[in-house]
């Protein structure tokens, strides 16, 4: 289990921003000075996980969401995968992203940190539906991964966002994807990372992570507190295994994405190995496709920038303006 969260890192203390004013033109200058300071305090302090929260309805689920940079900046839906809430998110990706000059949306997926939880059916119904898996049945779930970008579209909605950039992560680069071609005219580009399409062809999810999995939806009770501190719930598996499992194979669905999408894939990634990435770049036309080296199921530290970087060109390569 502990191999699940070992990319998840502290959040780091804010930079702090101090600059010596110079009295060289008397002290009106200074007090103009200070007070542009003050005035800029809230664009320079970095990206802090665990902020203030807003939350909207979609239907009986309430969603919550977080909204970091300019108000005035390009939006990005940004989405995180498997039981985890955007606490998860390295802080410097968001940081990267809002310095980059753009508007970031953070959402918390149903049954994760401040949303809403749905009732589930609990580990025995889990082991039942996984075996149906196996041996080819259908998978029930509680709701569909279908319903989880619905959750996302409704935070756009109540932001009043008509089109976003979307980025996701795993499970979230799946929401993603349904975000774009179920609600096309609402994404701007689509940035999937260490995702699926979940074809039938491609490998399973190696023996070791899906015995992680399991010992992470059996952890005792004072684990799972350590992990929803970083901001994993181990409640939420059940139902978000099934809903992946329930969705099956996407292929046709995502091949009629249209909007500019990058698909990015560790190249150790023994969960989704690259073969996954490689077949969702396949899948979606005009797709550009780039395999990070000793990145693996995660987002390592050594990886940001050049993610972010990758990101923030794809993204200024499709601005909302056509320019």
């Amino acid at each position: 289990m502990r191999r699940l969260v070992r990319a998840i890192r502290p959040a780091q203390n804010p930079a702090v921003f101090a600059r010596r004013i110079r009295d060289r033109k008397g002290w009106l200058q200074r007090i103009v000075l200070v007070g542009l300071f003050v005035l800029c305090l809230p664009a320079l302090a970095d990206y802090v996980p665990g902020g203030p929260m807003s939350k909207v309805s979609n239907g009986d689920v309430e969603i919550a969401y977080r909204v970091v940079g300019s108000e005035q900046a390009e939006p990005i839906l940004i989405v995180m995968g498997l039981s985890a809430s955007h606490r998860v998110w390295n802080p410097e990706i968001i940081q990267g992203l809002v310095d980059g000059g753009y508007r970031v949306v953070l959402i918390d997926n149903r049954d994760v940190g401040e949303s809403s939880r749905i009732a589930g059916r609990g580990n025995l119904w889990l082991a039942w539906q996984l075996f149906k898996y196996r041996v080819g049945l259908r998978v029930k779930s509680p709701y569909p991964l279908s319903a989880m970008a619905a959750d996302a579209v409704a935070v756009l909605d109540a932001l009043d966002i008509s089109s976003a950039h979307v980025i996701g992560a795993s499970m979230g680069g799946m929401i993603g994807q349904i975000v774009a071609y179920d609600h096309p005219q609402r994404t701007q580009t689509l940035v999937s990372i260490m995702s699926t399409t979940w074809a039938k062809h491609l490998p399973l999810p190696g023996r070791e992570q899906q015995e992680g999995i399991s010992d992470m939806n059996e952890s005792a009770e004072d684990e799972v507190v350590r992990l929803e501190a970083l901001g994993f719930y181990t409640s939420a598996l059940p139902n978000q295994v099934t809903a992946i499992l329930n969705a099956g194979d996407r292929s046709d669905r995502v091949g009629q994405i249209t909007a500019p999408t990058l698909v990015l894939h560790g190249a150790e990634d023994k969960l989704l190995s690259v073969e996954h990435g490689e077949h969702t770049a396949q899948t979606i036309p005009n797709a550009r496709f780039k395999v990070y080296e000793n990145m693996g199921h995660n987002l390592p530290d050594h990886i940001v920038p050049d993610l972010v970087r990758d990101m923030l060109a794809h993204l200024r390569a499709h601005p909302m303006n056509g320019g």
